[in-house]
């Protein structure tokens, strides 16, 4: 059976401000680290301090955007919506990309 297409991923507009903007992203790296600690352990079965700091690097985030307006769309779903939203949108933001980026240090290290 195929699997299920993803509905397209749409992000969601944090506020300008620039201080509101830093108080969602403070919030949204504690959800994202979260996050990224379950998907692990979901996926590997085991702690990977590597797979951990790739997921959660700004030099990742970089890849989607400045990564402070990345937390700071993590932090709004957060607040907006709870954790199980939170995780549910930091999933269908991140993973597209980590596992391209992935499968390109794979192709890289043959």
């Amino acid at each position: 059976m195929p699997e299920p297409v993803a509905a397209p991923f749409t992000p969601v507009q944090p506020p300008v401000d620039p201080t509101r903007e830093q108080q969602l992203a403070w919030t949204g790296d504690a959800v994202l680290a979260l996050w990224a600690r379950e998907y692990i352990l979901r996926t590997a079965g085991r702690l990977d301090a590597d797979t951990f700091l790739k997921l959660t690097a700004n030099s990742f985030l970089q890849s989607l955007g400045r990564p402070t307006r990345v937390e700071a769309e993590f932090g709004l779903v957060y607040q907006r919506d709870g954790l199980a939203a939170a995780c549910a949108y930091i999933e269908a933001r991140l993973l597209p990309t980590f596992r391209l980026q992935e499968a390109n240090r794979h192709r890289q290290r043959r």
